[in-house]
């Protein structure tokens, strides 16, 4: 398994109250499997993908992230995981503005000190069918040519994980077809294994298992 989330609890306080945004949740992904996150607003997708990645803590439970513990690792050591071993794709892309198309997908290719960074970026462009619009900046892209420069940015340490929150969101569905589409093959070709969060039932039926959640609780897997 590359990741095994055991009785995950994540409590926020909220009008004086503590509220369970995550009540309990496991979860076994294989190495390469597709899982879809399902379930309604509110229902804690968003927060489970945030603590996978170790953007967050949990409030209880534990994350075992290819062999790794995460939930006790300090700062520094769960930077360097989340840099060398997950990719997240997020719903409002998260491009740097001030730097091209090439330049951000080349930031985690500079953060971890690999050589070649632009050529490297370059193919990566070229994978998504964007290397033309390399020197574009975010605010000369769609949206659909943001979530595919933010995509092969999740891709350029060839992460095992690649998370991916409401990748497409913020698209219509013609394109979110597409950056579907294109999430799938990539995934396969890398041979990384993705977890995508969406409320869109003909988008998770896409995955090889669905997992739904509901009040912060698994109500469902298939």
């Amino acid at each position: 398994m590359i990741l095994q989330v055991r009785d995950l609890v994540m409590r926020l306080r909220s009008g004086g109250r503590e509220v369970a945004i995550l009540d309990g949740v496991n979860l076994d992904v294989a190495a390469r499997e597709t899982v879809a996150v399902t379930g309604p607003s509110g229902s804690g997708k968003s927060t489970l993908l945030g603590l996978i990645a170790g953007l967050d803590r949990p409030t209880a439970g534990s994350i075992v992230l290819d062999g790794v513990e995460i939930t006790t690792l300090d700062e520094n050591r769960l930077a360097r995981l989340r840099r060398d071993r997950v990719g997240f794709v997020f719903q409002s892309y998260h491009l740097i503005p001030t730097l091209t198309a090439i330049e951000n997908v080349a930031m985690p290719l500079e953060l971890a000190g690999r050589p070649h960074r632009l050529e490297r970026a370059r193919e990566l462009l070229d994978t998504v069918g964007l290397v033309g619009r390399a020197d574009h900046y975010p605010s000369q892209l769609s949206g659909g040519e943001q979530q595919r420069v933010a995509i092969a940015r999740a891709l350029a340490l060839r992460p095992p994980l690649v998370l991916a929150d409401e990748p497409t969101g913020n698209l219509d569905s013609a394109t979110g077809a597409q950056i579907i589409e294109l999430l799938l093959a990539l995934n396969r070709e890398h041979g990384s294994t993705l977890v995508l969060v969406t409320h869109d039932e003909a988008l998770a039926a896409r995955g090889q298992r669905i997992v739904a959640l509901r009040d912060g609780r698994v109500v469902g897997a298939a």
